[in-house]
């Protein structure tokens, strides 16, 4: 396999740069990620995405897949073949398949989104839980949403865990992240309807009208939307649920209420 530099012990200083981008604050400082598996990385390069560079293991590859890095290194990624050592030193994931990529950090506000007419939005405010996160762009990638922004973010897009939850999807989504403040105010200047999911309304979540421009919004794993959302939405409503839990995962909220949407807007 052609490589332009060929890495076999997990102490390299290059092994150490990635084990870094696994927190925040260097992937905010860099403007970098990371960007791990074969089939993640294959969604990230149909979605136009270039790596800086890319790191691979013939040891840990599948058969077949020297075609992927033949891709990468056409766009005119630098390619790095690690020794397994190496590779599971860097790889933040169990069971890696040989690849692990380094791409530029998504970085778009609200003001930088571009959307069609009557655009279906999600915006989730405050989600903690990078496994979460992801989980909701997987379904947001399904349900054909427009739009995904998150509020007042706690973790951010290139978390390597939201990366890896969303399989990739996170690069193919059109994804922001602003203030609550910004968001509402973007919100209101395009036009577009915010709905509310809370657990403290009598609606329903059936009983609305999602066609139009519309936001779905879903809060905090632990208490859901704050007050100020909540005052400005134009509908909030409710799933309902005849256990005694009076709350679903937030992904699988999100998941429900989107695709009632969607139900209306065909």
């Amino acid at each position: 396999m052609p490589a332009d530099l060929i890495i076999t012990s997990p102490a390299n200083p290059r092994i150490k740069g990635l084990v870094g981008l696994r927190r925040r604050r260097t992937r905010e400082q860099e403007g970098r990620t990371l960007l791990e598996g074969y089939a993640e990385l294959q969604l990230a390069l149909d979605a136009g995405v270039v790596p800086e560079s890319l790191y691979v293991c013939p040891d840990l590859m599948s058969e077949g897949a020297d075609a992927l890095v033949a891709r990468v290194a056409g766009l005119g990624s630098e390619v790095v073949q690690l020794s397994r050592a190496a590779f599971e030193k860097a790889a933040y994931r169990e069971g890696p398949d040989g690849f692990l990529a380094v791409v530029r950090a998504i970085d778009r506000r609200c003001a930088d989104l571009e959307l069609p007419a009557d655009p279906l939005v999600l915006v989730c405010q405050g989600v903690e839980k990078p496994g979460n996160l992801g989980a909701i762009l997987r379904t947001a990638d399904a349900a054909g949403v427009d739009a995904v922004i998150a509020a007042d973010p706690v973790t951010d897009w290139g978390n390597p865990n939201t990366v890896r939850a969303s399989k990739g999807t996170v690069f193919a989504l059109n994804v922001a992240s602003d203030t609550t403040e910004a968001t509402q105010e973007w919100l209101r200047a395009h036009g577009i309807r915010l709905v509310a999911t809370t657990p403290d309304t009598d609606v329903e979540h059936t009983e609305v009208d999602y066609r139009g421009g519309v936001a779905i919004a879903v809060g905090t794993e632990h208490s859901g939307l704050t007050e100020d959302v909540l005052a400005a939405a134009d509908e909030r409503v409710r799933i309902p649920m005849a256990g005694a839990v009076n709350s679903l995962n937030v992904s699988t909220s999100a998941a429900i209420v989107l695709y009632e949407a969607v139900r209306q807007r065909r």
